[in-house]
């Protein structure tokens, strides 16, 4: 039986004892090591640059076209990580981590294991019509409707993203051939409870749209002083339209990765480098 819940001074517990200055216990180096020793595998470090594909879109075309190579050296238990070529760069990519937690979970592992700028696009839902869908926003900031970002930074409306890379990212999409635009989102870890109340009132906070993973890597990345840069790739109206869900060529890859090389040559990562 649910313990009952009866004064005004009540904190649940996803905010109680977080003790947000301390160290974990449990760490993604020590997870790593004995990964490493259970598959006996080498000390092999991931490229500097990692994108996160959620839906999986992306690995899958690269996979298709012959153009990702699996990183012998990635021993998560959970997901697989893949190299390929594009513009020029290294870049590793971890597909079908979807949600606040299994992104953040990834992303400490990738830092742990030589990563320097991550890069997430994850599919999302428009919320407010700026455009008609596919386009991309480049999130400056999302509302913490999921939990994973009240472990790493204590409770606020918004997660932000590093503004020193939001300052760096101004201006650089107009010439790559794809619709980029600056905006909030709404992070969400229940996409098929997202009301007509709920969604009205993210719309009058100037919500763009909606996904499952930005407020929680944000945090991550102010909490741990890490690089990343988080976008929604709108591809859908929450399924109110038929012919909803069409992403572009590549199922989105295409589009996708251009947005990945401009956002890692904006930030000073160039071939064989990272400045």
């Amino acid at each position: 039986m649910a313990d009952a819940v009866s004064t005004d001074e009540y904190t649940p517990p996803i905010l109680s004892d977080k003790h947000y200055e301390s160290a974990s216990t449990f760490t993604p180096e020590s997870l790593l090591r004995e990964a490493r020793r259970q598959k006996s595998a080498p000390v092999v470090a991931v490229p500097e640059v990692c994108l996160l594909d959620p839906d999986g879109d992306i690995v899958r075309q690269l996979r298709a076209d012959g153009g990702a190579r699996r990183h012998d050296g990635w021993v998560c238990y959970h997901t697989e990580l893949f190299v390929f070529e594009e513009g020029g760069l290294t870049v590793g990519v971890v597909g079908c981590a979807v949600g606040a937690s299994f992104a953040v979970l990834v992303a400490e592992e990738l830092f742990a294991s030589g990563c320097e700028l991550l890069i997430s696009i994850t599919s999302s839902g428009q919320i407010t019509p700026v455009r008609e869908p596919p386009y991309f926003i480049l999130i400056d900031r999302a509302m913490r409707d999921e939990g994973t970002s009240y472990h790493y930074l204590p409770p606020a409306d918004w997660s932000d993203a590093p503004q020193a890379l939001l300052e760096r990212l101004e201006g650089a999409f107009p010439t790559v051939g794809v619709h980029v635009l600056p905006g909030p989102t709404w992070t969400t870890d229940a996409p098929f409870r997202e009301t007509e109340e709920a969604i009205a009132a993210m719309r009058q906070r100037g919500v763009l749209a909606v996904e499952m993973e930005a407020a929680a890597l944000y945090a991550f990345a102010r909490a741990r002083e890490r690089s990343v840069v988080c976008f929604a790739h709108v591809t859908n109206q929450l399924g109110q339209i038929e012919g909803d869900f069409e992403k572009g060529e590549g199922d989105g890859a295409v589009d996708s990765l251009k947005v990945v090389v401009r956002t890692a040559t904006a930030l000073g990562w160039v071939p064989g480098s990272r400045m």
